[in-house]
């Protein structure tokens, strides 16, 4: 596959930050329309307690939030905090978009400083910006970021340091003067989203790479058709062949969340095959869908990534 040298906004003609905070919604509301999305709420999926519904409403909020974040150079606890409440205000199903937006928003300010003085950029160039930013972050960050949880709704995992049970964890973090990219170390190695922190979002550029390849016609020999939603699912199933999603892991278990990489990596690997397309595989993509949706098995640290991964791409120009 060619190499993807540089990307070029193509803002129109409002402001940088308004083109960044319309990316940020755009992204979020393909990535929950794309199906089947093994597991995921889409536009034709539902669980009981969330609807598609609530993600548009929560992609729709955020968009002050991610139009101040583009110009910001610092408060991403801040941001984070706002962010989620916004998306809880507006809708009534819970975590929509935790993880996305703990991505976004670092995103969203390497954005601002670099579009703000020219229209190209490269994906690295981003994404190191990016991790430069979480890299700066401060105890204040992490104060206002454990204080989200409660509103956001989201399971975690117990641990034995800066417990989320425990009110007294704020006033600890701040004491030992740990920072938003401190507490993202200690969780890198159970939770995929730290992990994108502390590596510096390689996931998040490959699936922008994905994207911006498969709507090039320059993935899997043209074979998706520069299809948004195609790409966006075929994207899901890579990423989740080769990833263990925490989501998973911390609602079920390490054995489920294999279990489902393992389907996944079936379902790709049978793409590579020269005498099949996408319509072919899909009837396999729909089984495994229902079966998820079933047994309530949502890959949602995955989804994130993908919506991290549409962001950076649109932010680049692609178009559908």
């Amino acid at each position: 596959m060619n190499e993807i040298t540089s990307l070029k906004m193509e803002k129109g003609n409002y402001p940088v930050n308004s083109y960044i905070a319309r990316c940020a919604q755009l992204a979020m509301c393909l990535e929950v329309s794309s199906s089947p999305k093994p597991g995921n709420i889409d536009r034709y999926d539902d669980y009981e307690d969330t609807r598609y519904e609530h993600f548009l409403a929560s992609a729709i909020s955020m968009y002050p939030v991610m139009e101040e974040a583009s110009g910001c150079n610092d408060g991403v606890g801040r941001l984070i905090k706002n962010a989620v409440t916004e998306s809880v205000s507006w809708q009534k199903g819970g975590n929509t978009h935790f993880g996305a937006i703990i991505l976004l928003v670092p995103l969203a300010m390497a954005a601002g400083r670099i579009l703000s003085k020219k229209e190209e950029f490269s994906i690295p160039e981003l994404t190191e910006l990016a991790h430069t930013i979480v890299r700066n972050t401060n105890s204040a960050d992490a104060a206002d970021f454990y204080s989200c949880f409660e509103t956001a709704g989201v399971k975690v995992n117990p641990v034995d340091e800066f417990d989320l049970q425990n009110v007294d964890s704020i006033d600890e973090l701040q004491q030992k003067n740990v920072s938003l990219y401190n507490l993202m170390e200690i969780a890198s190695s159970y939770d995929l989203i730290a992990n994108e922190w502390v590596y510096g979002f390689k996931r998040c550029t490959e699936c922008a790479d994905l994207i911006v390849k498969g709507m090039s016609g320059d993935l899997l020999d043209g074979k998706l058709n520069s299809d948004i939603n195609d790409i966006v699912v075929y994207s899901f199933l890579k990423l989740l062949s080769e990833n263990e999603d925490t989501f998973i892991t911390t609602k079920f278990d390490t054995e489920t969340a294999n279990y489902v990489s393992e389907r996944a990596q079936i379902i790709v690997e049978e793409l590579y095959n020269n005498n099949v397309t996408f319509n072919t595989v899909l009837p396999l993509i729909r089984k495994f869908n229902t079966e998820l949706l079933e047994r309530r098995i949502n890959p949602g640290s995955t989804a994130d990534i993908i919506i991290a991964g549409l962001f950076i791409a649109l932010l680049g120009g692609v178009r559908y």
